[in-house]
């Protein structure tokens, strides 16, 4: 991706019609793996999935999400010598919380009011490829989903990056209308 590709997309997210549907996160995350997972030998990372239960979002943007959160652990986990990559669950306050972590470079937490602003970046180009773009597309993403998102991080010693979407139940989401239902006269 090139930076006017990222703010192209950033821009777009902004605009998009979210159509909400159930979504089978364990299923679209074993899918994103399977593409982004290396085939390399050279790199042994180990991943640990939870079960991930099924969320109402918009399947397409929460896809964007995934790639982002495990791409970025894949990328700042990769010079480990044991890369370690978890995804988990948990459900707190009516939401569902989904979180990605590594044992990557991390972060120094001193700079985390950057960390989903637009070109801000915590490494150097030299050190990790990326425009800077991903993160503030995902907190856009998730913020119009009426989650929340955020990050936990230590030097060296990796990074947690969490989402949570709003709880829904099946019989809250807005069904099509039935034109064609009886009418009862009393």
């Amino acid at each position: 991706h090139t930076l006017v590709e990222d703010l192209l997309e950033f821009s777009k997210v902004g605009k998009k019609e979210i159509r909400k549907e159930k979504v089978e996160m364990r299923e679209m995350v074993d899918n994103i793996l399977f593409e982004l997972l290396p085939r390399d030998h050279e790199i042994n990372t180990s991943v640990q999935l939870d079960k991930l239960p099924d969320s109402y979002c918009d399947k397409q943007l929460i896809h964007q999400v995934w790639v982002n959160f495990i791409s970025n652990a894949l990328k700042y986990s990769a010079k480990k010598n044991s890369p370690l990559i978890q995804i988990e669950n948990f459900f707190k306050n009516n939401e569902q919380v989904y979180f990605v972590k590594d044992n990557g470079v991390g972060f120094d937490m001193a700079y985390y009011k950057k960390l989903f602003g637009v070109f801000s970046r915590l490494h150097t180009s030299d050190e990790f490829t990326g425009t800077g773009v991903g993160l503030s597309i995902v907190k856009r993403i998730i913020e119009r989903h009426g989650g929340r998102v955020w990050a936990e991080g230590e030097p060296n010693l990796g990074a947690t990056f969490y989402f949570s979407l709003p709880v829904i139940n099946e019989d809250n989401v807005k069904k099509p209308e039935n034109y064609n239902s009886p009418v009862f006269y009393s």
